[in-house]
């Protein structure tokens, strides 16, 4: 048989539009141990680890994915088992393996109900980019209370437009707003209600770039600011700041090489040509070059896709194990790795 293709089957997992990053992990890791030759807990880690790498390797955002990842390898090594060989040992971490990842995809509702104690009727609520269980708990909120919904435009991905293009659909009063707005929107909101790609151990939030300053200008205005998180994006990772993600590289907000300072005198020497008749020319008015053109995609390929919201700024963290304060998922994570 060929060798287990785990990017592969990551991929094929996360096709279903109701699976994010970190359970399509999850799903993947739990196939790659139905499909390893492993003999031994040492070689099965490694490989899970091994796998782990080599779908992070690859994602232009890794951060999401390795928190399903790191949640997974941490349940295989810390699992009690009294099986009485390892084959047996295998089937029990995939048969609760998958277990889990059934259980996880309830997550959203339990979310949703939860934050929908949070709303009241009338509620204007700012939201930003596109988040599954942010959707479901605004369609929940539409179904028995009379809420309004501003949606960021969410540059450079732009996923605020499916945002409001959802809601809109659902009859739920949503506007588009621009980025730059955020400030001008914000004395007509009641709370900002976001989902995360990671929470991570300091209680700061991982999220779609401009959240972090959706959440300082909610701050300044006194507004809530409310993040929503599953419980299998949390994540033993403790940035300092933007450039401590892991998605960060020297290619994000890099200065390209400036052109040469006599280049369109250059150009012009090199495309002037020479007239046969003197008088007819006109040295006064040198040909113009047209300035480089900078398209929307250079913008996106040197801008971050993700960024950091210090813990100060959240006011609550809603999960499936509960509503948290910043410090209160700090702890949480400190017991969820402990065993």
């Amino acid at each position: 048989m060929p060798p287990f293709d785990i990017h592969a089957a990551f991929h094929r997992i996360l096709a279903d539009a109701q699976i994010s990053a970190p359970l399509a992990a999850i799903f993947a890791l739990t196939e790659l141990i139905q499909n390893s030759d492993a003999g031994t807990m040492f070689e099965l880690v490694k490989a899970l680890n091994d796998g782990a790498e080599a779908l992070t390797r690859q994602a232009t955002n890794p951060i999401s994915i390795n928190a399903g990842c790191e949640l997974f390898i941490a349940f295989v090594t810390l699992f009690p088992h009294d099986s009485a060989n390892f084959t047996d040992l295998k089937k029990e971490l995939i048969r609760q393996g998958q277990n889990y990842a059934a259980e996880a995809l309830t997550y959203r509702k339990k979310i949703a109900e939860l934050a929908f104690g949070f709303i009241k009727d009338g509620s204007v609520i700012l939201t930003h980019s596109y988040s599954r269980v942010v959707m479901q708990t605004l369609l929940l909120a539409h179904k028995r209370k009379r809420i309004s919904v501003f949606v960021t435009e969410a540059r450079p991905r732009g996923l605020g437009i499916k945002t409001a293009e959802e809601l809109t659909a659902a009859g739920v009063p949503s506007t588009v707003i621009l980025d730059s707005a955020v400030a001008y929107v914000m004395d007509k909101v009641d709370f900002v209600l976001v989902g995360s790609e990671a929470v991570v151990e300091s209680g700061g939030l991982v999220n779609a770039v401009g959240s972090n300053q959706i959440a300082i200008i909610a701050r300044a205005a006194n507004k809530p600011f409310y993040a929503l998180a599953e419980s299998y994006k949390f994540h033993r990772l403790f940035p300092l700041s933007q450039y401590d993600l892991p998605s960060h590289n020297s290619k994000i907000l890099s200065f390209p090489r400036p052109l040469p300072v006599n280049l369109p005198s250059t150009i012009n020497s090199l495309t002037k040509q020479p007239s046969s008749d003197s008088s007819t020319s006109d040295s006064s008015h040198p040909d113009p070059i047209s300035p480089p053109r900078i398209t929307q995609e250079q913008i996106s390929e040197n801008n971050p896709d993700v960024d950091y919201t210090r813990p100060d700024l959240i006011s609550l963290v809603f999960s499936d194990v509960g509503s948290l304060t910043p410090e209160g998922v700090s702890q949480y994570l400190v017991g969820m790795f402990a065993g």
